[in-house]
């Protein structure tokens, strides 16, 4: 496959949606996750496994997806080798949009030190990320949606594509959100302003911040969606996660990091790094392949 066939790309609409199947308790689970999302967004559905293929898997995966009614219209692809490496190839190689993982809401210090799949693929892969931390066999509903809008190239395309989920799922409430600068804070709060001073600048900051939310979700409400804008000051990452868990979220959506993790980022880990540590909610990472965000 030619991959500058993805360059330039849109990040929707979801065309083509993929499920890292892994042979869990939650299996059955992702899988009516993923029929309804293909539904929702009347797109192809592709299931991925990577690791060893076996008369035993295929039956369970056979039996899932004759209940589901998709069993003459999805597609397995079994793979081997490295599970992130493949997962990448893969998805490649089939155009897809939107892969679908299981994710845990909080990882322990071994698998947060060595990395895990999601935080691998969410700096390597060439399409969008979903983070499913309870799939139901119900179907997960996404009525309130927290968007992260941080000062980056990417945040259009990152709030365009928020939008585009929530219309197709059904949502009834998204708020942008932007956390202030810290470098402007922390001139803010240098000790060689007054108090006035840092007040005054504080003030300009999430005044700023806030008109910038205005002019990125003017005239995007609907009749059946609600849209609120916050401008928040904290530390990146834990500030949009812990404003997350207490607006009760159900899916937080923030745009794919810029490049591959280094060591340093494992030792002083940073925005991202925080919120994959503990995910507040179900997860959305935006890959935007357009080149003005790279």
């Amino acid at each position: 496959m030619d991959s500058s066939r993805l360059k330039g790309r849109p990040s929707f609409p979801f065309e083509t949606i993929a499920v890292a199947v892994a042979f869990s308790p939650k299996l059955e689970a992702i899988m009516h996750e993923a029929r309804q999302l293909a539904d929702n967004f009347k797109a192809k559905l592709l299931l991925i496994h990577v690791g060893t293929h076996s008369a035993a898997k295929e039956a369970i995966l056979s039996a899932i997806c004759v209940n589901l009614g998709i069993d003459r219209e999805v597609r397995t692809i079994w793979g081997g080798g490295d599970t992130v490496a493949t997962l990448l190839e893969t998805c490649k190689l089939h155009m897809v949009d939107l892969l679908i993982l299981g994710a845990r809401r909080r990882e322990n210090v071994f698998r947060y030190y060595l990395g895990s799949i999601a935080r691998s693929l969410s700096r390597r892969a060439k399409c969008s990320l979903l983070l499913l931390t309870e799939p139901k066999v119900s179907g997960t509903s996404f009525p309130r949606i927290v968007v992260d809008c941080v000062d980056h190239p990417k945040t259009p395309h990152t709030l365009d594509t928020a939008f585009y989920f929530a219309e197709r799922v059904g949502s009834v409430d998204l708020r942008a959100i932007r956390e202030v600068d810290q470098t402007g804070l922390a001139m803010a709060m240098s000790d060689d302003s007054t108090t006035g001073e840092r007040a005054r600048i504080k003030e300009q900051l999430v005044f700023d911040a806030e008109e910038k939310l205005r002019e990125l979700t003017v005239g995007r409400a609907t009749d059946k969606l609600v849209v609120q804008t916050a401008a928040l000051s904290g530390r990146p990452g834990f500030t949009i996660r812990k404003y997350a868990e207490d607006s009760n979220a159900d899916l937080l959506v923030i745009h794919s990091p810029d490049g591959r993790y280094r060591l340093m980022d494992r030792i002083f880990a940073h925005d991202l790094e925080h919120i994959l540590e503990h995910l507040p909610c179900n997860m959305l990472i935006v890959h935007a392949r357009t080149s003005d965000a790279t």
